[in-house]
């Protein structure tokens, strides 16, 4: 009971109790305080960053260096320039619910995940919107080998407006327009051991289809325009496997 004084809360320096007036206006003040540090409390609570998956242990990772000595064409900031580019594909194509263009990038299984959220918003006729993107960072954090395979870990900052509407509605039913996302992720990339880089020219990928190895540009499609065959890069140059988020805080 804020306005009692029986608990000896408030005195005086003289030791006399504090009544009427003074006591309700001591009381006010307290509760006034007391309001203030709860809502900063849970504004700080709001803003702190939501846990996530937990990152790769450094101690499992060598230097990207390491890779760099048996691949000289292999180039970290054209990785990230990639990886950058990546994710801005991946929100345009979980808006359009078509995972399709992006699927030589992704193992099968990863790319499989994707393609069953994207059938399952039309189902449900609704349509997630991921809006003023921003790709803040991107950080090679280093490499290993596993089971025949060179994997890099890298982890991308970035910022995201993220809401999902009612088809037939319009309503927002999830997220919000005016909140935005600042989110932490990991990437796990990987390749068969031995694999080098392919020089590249003008930023655009040249393949040749593994079917009828026809030459092949992966930026315009991902099937051959000869032979219909879809284009994968798990044989042929990295590909993401794993994504975990670590943090996420809205704003």
């Amino acid at each position: 009971d804020w306005g009692s004084s029986s608990g000896g809360y408030y005195t005086s320096r003289s030791g006399d109790s504090c009544d009427g007036p003074e006591l309700l206006i001591v009381a006010i003040v307290v509760i006034v305080i007391v309001v203030i540090s709860i809502s900063k409390g849970r504004q700080q609570k709001k803003n702190a960053p939501a846990p996530g998956a937990i990152r790769t242990a450094a101690s499992k990772l060598s230097p990207i260096t390491e890779l760099m000595k048996n691949d000289p064409n292999f180039s970290p900031e054209d990785l990230k320039e990639w990886l950058q580019n990546l994710y801005f594909k991946m929100q345009d194509c979980c808006q359009k619910r078509d995972v399709e263009p992006i699927r030589p990038y992704f193992a099968d299984a990863l790319y499989q995940q994707f393609d069953r959220q994207m059938k399952q918003l039309k189902a449900a006729h609704r349509t997630n919107h991921v809006e003023r993107v921003a790709v803040l960072s991107v950080d090679l954090k280093g490499c290993y080998q596993d089971k025949g395979e060179d994997v890099i870990i890298a982890e991308i900052y970035a910022r995201i407006t993220d809401y999902t509407v009612d088809d037939s509605t319009g309503k927002v039913v999830a997220g919000s327009r005016d909140h935005e996302k600042f989110m932490t992720y990991e990437y796990a990339l990987s390749r068969p051991i031995g694999m080098k880089t392919e020089p590249r020219a003008e930023g655009v990928s040249e393949r040749h289809c593994p079917n009828c190895g026809a030459p092949l540009s992966v930026n315009e499609s991902i099937k051959c325009p000869f032979c219909d065959s879809v284009l994968t890069f798990s044989d042929h140059d990295w590909t993401v496997y794993s994504i975990k988020g670590i943090s996420q805080k809205t704003v």
